[in-house]
């Protein structure tokens, strides 16, 4: 729908259809921020009808009532479409076409490239190679198949969250940038970048212990906001992702979340900011993993769980408090996301806080 804005200002819109008329969902960027998010299949809103679940995989909605559906309308302007990233389920976690590591060699297509034949063909197949493997993806099934092992993998398409490409030039920008940078072509002076440490501590780059220091992420970061960077802390090597907000250890898998300030202000480029994992006590009452090296004490902090959440999300974590183990079914999981707008020298800004609450089931005491 080119030349046309959404009420909100957002470039998408989420309807429901109650049997009679389509209205547009209340708070629709919470479901636009879990769809943006390949590991979730669906989720449940509450509305005037009751509870209702979206399933994202086949775009349906289940309620009490018959003849609901639910629908998502994009609104952008002309040389504008949506930035598509296309998926398959490995073993452990969902990966990126064309961003495998050297381990499952080279792929020949990646989520342009899928893009462009599915938007051609929504109910075509072609084949594709990745090192010395061939395979076949099935836009109607949305799978991949292995053609010597005939193994086969769910394939899913999601949009990147706010983010849209540029047709004439294949840039990716999301809203933040476009708005900023007509304001100045210059980069921001006073840019800290930081890693979030140890029990929540939010760490510096710094040199010599470290490759990079912040002006040297800076410039790497005005030059492409959606590019990942390698740097080295000591022995260890790291992958650093703009747009995910991230650092990960290249030998070990560890997830870090990383932020941004410019000027002593809070500037968040990614969709969200680090996701808070609550209990709900005996009391009722919904409260932090804080890890403890105290008698008692929870073995494993939110940034932990939220790393290997990251890693398998229909997974299961182990952890203990005292005597007694128990496991974190990530499969059951519910996120929350809030968005809050704050205004910091004339610049409107965009807050994503993240909740995450799952299944916990109890286990035998340690012996």
């Amino acid at each position: 729908m080119p030349n046309l804005r959404s009420a909100s200002g957002n470039h998408y819109e989420w309807h429901l259809f109650d049997g009679q008329k389509w209205s547009q969902i209340c708070n629709d960027h919470i479901i636009e921020a879990n769809y943006c998010q390949v590991g979730v299949r669906g989720m449940t809103i509450h509305t005037d009808l009751g509870s209702l679940y979206i399933d994202f995989d086949a775009m349906t909605v289940r309620g009490p009532f018959t003849g609901l559906r639910i629908r998502r309308q994009t609104f952008l302007s002309q040389g504008q479409t949506q930035d598509i990233a296309w998926y398959y389920k490995d073993d452990t976690c969902w990966c990126e076409y064309g961003s495998q590591g050297a381990s499952h060699g080279t792929s020949t297509t990646n989520s342009q490239d899928l893009e462009k034949r599915y938007n051609s063909n929504p109910r075509s197949s072609f084949q594709f190679t990745i090192g010395s493997n061939t395979y076949t993806l099935d836009f109607t099934a949305m799978t991949q198949t292995n053609m010597y092992t005939h193994m086969v993998r769910k394939v899913r398409r999601r949009p990147k969250f706010n983010s849209i490409v540029s047709v004439n030039n294949s840039s990716q920008m999301n809203f933040a940038q476009l708005s900023l940078s007509t304001l100045s072509m210059s980069p921001p002076t006073g840019v800290i970048w930081e890693f979030m440490g140890d029990e929540g501590v939010w760490t510096e780059y710094q040199k010599p212990g470290c490759s990079l220091n912040s002006a040297d992420i800076e410039r790497q970061y005005q030059l492409n906001p959606q590019r990942q960077l390698n740097f080295t802390v000591g022995r260890y090597s790291y992958t650093l992702s703009f747009s995910e907000m991230y650092q990960t250890n290249d030998r070990f898998g560890t997830m870090r979340h990383i932020r941004r300030t410019v000027g002593g202000n809070l500037y968040i480029s990614s969709s969200q900011s680090q996701a808070r994992w609550q209990f709900r006590d005996m009391d009722g009452s919904w409260k932090d993993y804080v890890k403890g090296s105290r008698r008692g004490n929870c073995t494993v902090s939110s940034q932990e769980i939220e790393a290997q959440y990251q890693r398998n999300k229909t997974g299961i974590m182990s952890f203990s408090t005292g005597k007694f183990n128990y496991q974190l079914n990530f499969t059951g999981t519910i996120t929350l996301s809030i968005v809050l707008f704050f205004t910091l020298s004339d610049v409107e800004y965009k807050l994503w806080f993240t909740f995450r609450y799952a299944y916990i089931q109890s286990c035998l005491p340690c012996t």
